[in-house]
């Protein structure tokens, strides 16, 4: 396959070919301007049309909700047990859910989506394509993240069934008390490999398996915080267990945004095409991208679906450029940050050769609201398109 004639944003280094070429399989071939392309009847004539690569939501729970249904489709919270890594979305996710093509149509290929927020610790996220209907043959990295939440969602879900935790406090503690289990767990298998005459083989504890990749900071603790103090939270627990760390929502971020930025936390923010629906969502403010990307905090931009709709992505990412974000950094959020928060940027998130070919073809730059999708690849293959 060959597209030519196309303004491409490669995301790579900020280079932008303003007429140029893209060569295709399954991975990318070669890509590079028109004055080195050799002429071919097989190529489609772009005409100025606007290349990017497949865009990308980091934190969504696409396929965990499912459109249109309600208990029926609702696989995304396990409420009978606020500790529980040992899911995973992989399980739960319904590829042949509506928003699946709804999110191709928009031009995203790629999405992380996982369990909500109901429990301190939920279970794993998974990051996956966007087409087929086998979610085995989807999925790019079955666990990408461990999702963790903080504030209210967990007391408010367990408040009401009289047990923990019913406060902050408790959040925190049954966190650290499953993750110091975990590391004993590790530290019990870690001296067994070493000398298993000397210590005997730890009893299998699925909780406890499923933490490891955390623990060897194979995957990144994925923190659901709004509020200032629950970010800070996590980061402190993150520090005492000496675990990578996201954040995820990041509400009030811009109001610590210089220690976020020491810290070094990266944040998948949003989502904030929405309305204040709880008290902690209080400071919510579409100014936080430009404030975040002017201290030099890393961002992706996020919708949570179906908090809001995963076919809102570039409206969110042109939302943020009005109220103050750059025009790159807002597209760079939206194809290559969430792919390295999701640890795939080796594969997806820039039209780099070698690296899958999911490609979204424009009729004008993404973040302009009358923007119409031309095309859409998936590995090479056209999902959408004349």
């Amino acid at each position: 396959m060959i597209l030519k004639n196309g303004k491409i944003y490669t995301m790579e280094n900020g280079r932008i070919i303003e007429n140029g070429f893209v060569v295709f399989n399954e991975k990318i071939e070669k890509i590079g301007d028109m004055a080195d392309f050799k002429e071919t009847e097989e190529a489609i004539d772009l005409k100025g049309a606007y290349v990017f690569p497949g865009l990308i939501d980091a934190h969504t729970h696409l396929g965990m909700f499912e459109d249109s249904l309600g208990y029926e489709g609702d696989d995304g919270n396990e409420e009978t047990d606020p500790v529980t890594p040992h899911l995973r979305a992989v399980d739960a996710i319904n590829p042949m859910d509506n928003y699946f093509k709804e999110a191709l149509y928009a031009g995203v290929t790629t999405v992380g989506t996982g369990p909500g927020s109901a429990n301190p610790i939920s279970g794993s996220f998974t990051a996956m394509k966007t087409a087929g209907n086998i979610i085995d043959d989807m999925v790019i990295k079955e666990n990408a993240a461990m999702k963790f939440s903080f504030g209210e969602n967990p007391k408010t879900v367990y408040r009401g069934k009289d047990r923990q935790p019913a406060t902050r406090m408790a959040t925190a503690a049954l966190i650290r008390e499953q993750l110091k289990k975990a590391a004993d767990y590790k530290d019990d298998l870690d001296n067994y490999e070493k000398d298993s005459e000397e210590y005997e083989k730890p009893e299998y504890d699925i909780k406890c398996e499923s933490l490891l990749p955390l623990l060897k900071k194979e995957i990144p603790m994925k923190a659901h915080a709004h509020r200032a103090d629950d970010i800070m939270t996590a980061i402190r627990i993150a520090k005492e267990f000496d675990i990578n760390l996201t954040i995820e929502h990041a509400t009030e971020g811009h109001l610590i945004a210089d220690r976020l930025k020491n810290e070094g936390v990266f944040c998948n923010l949003g989502p904030t095409l929405s309305d204040r629906s709880k008290p902690e969502l209080k400071n919510m403010t579409f100014e936080i991208y430009g404030i975040l990307e002017k201290r030099g905090v890393p961002v992706s931009i996020i919708t949570d679906h179906p908090e809001t709709p995963i076919n809102f992505l570039p409206l969110c990412a042109a939302l943020a450029v009005k109220y103050g974000m750059s025009e790159y950094g807002a597209l760079e959020a939206i194809t290559l940050n969430p792919a390295k928060a999701l640890g795939v940027a080796d594969k997806v998130g820039s039209l780099k050769i070698g690296k899958d070919a999911d490609i979204a073809v424009f009729d004008k730059i993404p973040l302009d609201i009358f923007a119409k999708t031309k095309y859409v690849f998936v590995n090479g293959e056209k999902m959408y398109g004349e």
